[in-house]
């Protein structure tokens, strides 16, 4: 039985800001050289570009492997551009990758699959890659490092899908982030989250479990608006998963967590590319530690959830 085809959405993040730093035509230029880069790539491992986005890409894949290959090859090469870039310049990669039926109408590509893979880009912190257990399944290399991280809650999906995030990096070193083992702190009767409240000055929000995944960050697409140039556009991703509430930050700056019951500078937990499961009620700081008072902070009280804490730190 031959192996369903494999989608890939493949996007730039930061590319607003890029516009505003080398203006229209310089910034139209560049985005749209690394789009036909993008595409390439994925055609030298026999996909199939169905349409470029924008600033990102939407290809097919006969097979998972393929896909795989193209999409390590993608982050690896881009980072080593990056680093030459000046900061300011820089836009990173999200890529989100699902395996399935896809039906062609008129040029264009639909099916579950398609939906999946666009939804697990936009969830993917920038230099991530995320990719369906259906697309982990068919790959037999023993090279290939991923973590799972559980059923991720899609919109518009009743099921939540089994997620994998495909570490691309060829070799751990001190400034890579690497994943440590859920520390389980006593035991866990129930782990169901139900809601979180988040409050930044008058702005009060309540969201239930089905509401998320949402953005914290300072542009209008993120769900909770945090208006202040230390939040990057979009900063940190709230979302359930395995029944716990985990906040991830995906910004350029870091997350600063403080749960109440503790206080000062040593109660702070720190997250670049990290994350932790929220829980009780505290405070988030983004863009500097809680204990600058100008810190733009945002207080969180939960419902339900456990008092399981995972951190991923970098080692």
């Amino acid at each position: 039985m031959a192996a369903p085809p494999t989608v890939v959405f493949a996007d730039l993040t930061g590319s607003t800001r890029v516009f505003e730093a080398m203006g229209n035509a310089r910034a139209t230029d560049t985005v749209t050289r690394l789009v036909q880069w993008i595409g390439a790539v994925c055609e030298s491992h026999h996909g199939r570009v169905v349409k470029t986005l924008g600033d990102g890409i939407f290809a097919i894949f006969p097979d998972a492997a393929g896909a795989v290959e193209a999409v390590l090859e993608l982050q690896r090469n881009h980072q080593k551009r990056l680093i030459t870039w000046p900061a300011p310049l820089r836009m990173d990669l999200q890529i989100g990758v699902a395996s399935g039926e896809v039906v062609e109408v008129d040029g264009d590509s639909y099916g579950d699959a398609v939906n999946l893979a666009s939804r697990l880009s936009d969830l993917a912190g920038p230099g991530q890659i995320w990719a369906t257990a259906s697309v982990i399944e068919q790959i037999f290399d023993p090279s290939l490092r991923h973590r799972n991280l559980g059923p991720i809650n899609i919109r518009g999906k009743t099921e939540m899908p089994i997620v994998h995030r495909i570490d691309w990096q060829e070799e751990i070193t001190e400034f890579m982030t690497v994943p440590a083992a859920l520390v389980h702190q006593g035991r866990l009767p129930d782990s169901s989250f139900g809601q979180i409240e988040l409050s930044w000055l008058d702005v009060r929000s309540l969201f239930r479990a089905s509401d998320l995944p949402i953005h914290l960050g300072r542009v209008d697409e993120a769900e909770f608006v945090v208006n202040d140039p230390r939040v990057s556009r979009l900063h940190a991703r709230i979302e359930v998963r395995q029944g716990s509430c985990v906040l991830v930050d995906v910004s350029t700056y870091g997350t600063w967590v403080r749960f109440h019951g503790r206080s000062g500078a040593s109660g702070e937990i720190a997250l670049r590319r990290d994350e932790c499961v929220l829980h009780g009620s505290g405070e988030i700081g983004l863009g500097a530690p809680l204990s600058d008072f100008s810190a733009p902070t945002i207080a969180f009280n939960t419902t339900g959830g456990s008092l399981l804490l995972a951190r991923r730190d970098a080692r």
